[in-house]
């Protein structure tokens, strides 16, 4: 007459169950690892990267962003995106004299 699991498959499904909770820990590591190096390697090349992000509320931060060789700083929201500091100037292309241009007599 079985009265119940025995100790032993007790012992035996606490086990399987921290195997199962181990591997799918171990997996997730791993996935983040994965995730964190093709992160590294797309920033070498990218144009657009994020520098820093600060969360100032629960769906708001503000974000360093550097695009090409500019760097700005852009408040994030749920509904929108909004330039917090001024990009840097471009310097305006100055106006050739009449001797420097190609149709000046």
């Amino acid at each position: 007459m079985a009265t119940g699991p025995s100790m032993w498959d007790v012992l035996q499904y606490l086990l399987s169950f921290a195997f199962v909770i181990a591997l799918l820990l171990a997996l997730l590591w791993g996935l983040r690892k994965l995730q964190n190096a093709q992160a590294f390697a797309r920033k070498s090349t990218a144009r657009l990267q994020i520098l820093e992000t600060v969360s100032v509320a629960p769906r708001q931060k503000i974000a360093l962003v550097r695009w090409d060789d500019r760097e700005v700083l852009v408040g994030i929201s749920a509904q929108h995106m909004t330039l917090l500091s001024p990009p840097p100037c471009t310097p305006a292309p100055t106006a050739a004299s009449p001797a420097e241009r190609p149709d000046a007599p």
